[in-house]
């Protein structure tokens, strides 16, 4: 079904009008302007109390207080719950409070008051449920990238009114220079975001936050219903790891420093708590656990690029299949993360939790690359992009996954994960994005089924279709023949996730938008997967 949306209901009050992106310098603007400067957001739901985030510039640039005020009702004839908070320039004037004495699967309308007595526009929020719930929908996102185009998944799923909360998991910004990473005619209608350079310093990361959250889709999305977002690499460089990442350059400055320039500023901006990783119950339906994959525990990523150069590379590969590929030691979590997933896993079946719902930055299924994906590329493609596919139909003949930067370069980590949730009874869902294609793996661990993983497709940045030539049919035939554990996949179009949970099914819908070219809400469920529980696998 195609759904058409009256943007004039999405809102509230205070939007930023529909052409906000293609004034020059507008970004820059709203971080020199006074006042509520970014909308509203919530996040970190609980069943009595919600996080409530909002910017806000007093006309001297200074310290400011402010009321946070929640209400059942959107003339707030009756203040349900609130708190004040103080906020300044030492975290670019954003604010976020934490409001307790709420109730359970509760919908409340939220603002923000400051001391001249003006108001923020007011968000709709909503609490998690308590005890028996007969359903639950979970919209999921990631790879917002501004330049490629407009963010119609989210303006589509604002409209909805069979979604509880927003999950992002994860590239909710991107960190390059101007036309760094971008489609080769230029940005979309202008959407450059702000600054220009690369980010590499604390104010480069505030600003290029603010450019995002400057789009009226995205402020829509926030100010509609909770998020729960978490961090995947391009929050702070490509490929990051504890100690680095594929972007980031000697010459760059110290990596520690922009990584915990990355990291504050996050926090700063969106609404979420400190906290690296958190659980979060849905009555008694599920447990959804949210992690940190990239910059706190995760191991430097294998490297096999010099094992083509080897006199013979496939003897190579095979050598580096059964060493160095198996090490124990490589995590993307930590171990202690790694041991509080295990026990929150185990505790959530035996509190009667019906699903447990594991949300990662990167794909856990195994993908391998087929023999035939060189006869795929368009008849322009680089040199560089011919050697990668070469690279990984060549590793998949080794038995190697496609990707080493998701979780196929650390196998350990991934049957310790996988064995923790067989050895619990977990009736495990596990929800990714980072490929920006669309995928539906059943997953195994020693022969067994471990769980199911819904692998959403970006917002916006491009996927297989932006470099191959065929029909994306054939594509998606051909990577499921290769990979056991890969059951369906679509690598042509943009959108997002919407899950849906009931007590003895998951059901989920890759929703693609019909473009994102140009400003639309118009989208269709482009496929669905369903698993029974008792299952973990897909029906």
């Amino acid at each position: 079904m195609t759904l058409t949306i009256d943007r004039r209901s999405l809102l509230l009050t205070g939007s930023l009008g529909l052409g906000a992106l293609a004034i020059p310098g507008f970004a820059i603007a709203q971080t020199a302007a006074r006042g509520f400067t970014h909308s509203v957001a919530s996040g970190e739901p609980a069943q009595d109390s919600m996080l409530l985030w909002t910017r806000y510039v007093p006309s001297d640039g200074g310290a400011a207080r402010l009321r946070a005020e929640l209400s059942e009702t959107q003339d707030f004839a009756r203040i349900a719950a609130g708190g004040e908070i103080v906020t300044g320039p030492w975290r670019d004037h954003t604010a976020k409070i934490t409001v307790a004495g709420l109730r359970p699967g509760t919908r409340y309308f939220y603002r923000f008051v400051a001391a001249d007595g003006s108001f923020s526009p007011i968000g709709r929020t909503q609490t998690l449920p308590e005890g028996d719930a007969a359903r639950f929908g979970i919209a999921v996102f990631s790879c917002s990238n501004l330049p490629f185009g407009y963010f119609n998944a989210y303006a589509h799923a604002a409209a909805r009114d069979d979604i509880d909360l927003w999950v992002h998991l994860g590239d909710y910004i991107y960190e390059y220079h101007k036309g760094g990473y971008a489609p080769k005619t230029g940005a979309v209608d202008g959407r450059w975001p702000q600054p220009q350079g690369e980010i590499f310093h604390l104010a480069d990361y505030r600003l290029r936050y603010a450019s995002y959250r400057s789009d009226p889709d995205l402020q829509t999305l926030h100010a509609m219903k909770p998020m729960l977002v978490q961090w995947d690499d391009h929050e702070s460089a490509n490929n990051s790891w504890e100690g680095g990442a594929q972007n980031h350059q000697a010459n760059e400055g110290d990596w520690n420093a922009r990584r915990a320039a990355a990291i504050q500023v996050f926090r700063e901006w969106m609404p979420i708590s400190d906290e690296p990783w958190a659980s979060y119950d849905i009555g008694t339906l599920a447990t959804l656990f949210r992690t940190e994959s990239r910059l706190l525990g995760r191991t430097q990523g294998p490297d096999i690029a010099p094992l083509f150069k080897e006199a013979d590379p496939a003897r190579a590969l095979a050598a580096f299949r059964d060493g160095p590929w198996q090490d124990p030691a490589a995590t993307m979590l930590g171990t202690t993360q790694e041991n509080w997933l295990s026990h929150g896993l185990a505790r959530s079946v035996r509190a009667g939790q019906r699903w447990q719902v594991v949300g990662f930055g990167t794909i856990m299924g195994t993908m391998r690359a087929p023999a035939e994906a060189l006869r795929w590329l368009k008849p322009d493609a680089t040199a560089s992009e011919r050697q990668y596919v070469g690279a990984a139909v060549m590793a998949a003949k080794a038995g190697l996954p496609t990707d080493l930067d998701n979780w196929g370069g650390y196998p350990a980590a991934r049957a310790r994960f996988l064995q923790s949730a067989q050895a619990a009874g977990a009736n495990l869902l596990v929800l990714c994005g980072d490929s920006h294609n669309a995928w539906a793996f059943d997953l195994a661990q020693d022969g067994k089924p471990a769980g199911v993983e819904f692998a959403g497709q970006s917002v916006t940045s491009p996927g297989y279709e932006n470099a191959v030539s065929i029909d994306p049919k054939q594509v998606a035939a051909a990577l499921v023949a290769a990979s056991p554990e890969l059951k369906w996949c679509d690598t042509s179009h943009r959108g997002y996730m919407a899950l849906t949970l009931t007590p003895d099914r998951a059901s989920n819908d890759w929703v693609f938008v019909d473009t994102i070219l140009q400003r639309s809400a118009k989208a269709r469920a482009g496929h669905t997967a369903t698993v029974e529980r008792g299952r973990n696998v897909m029906g």
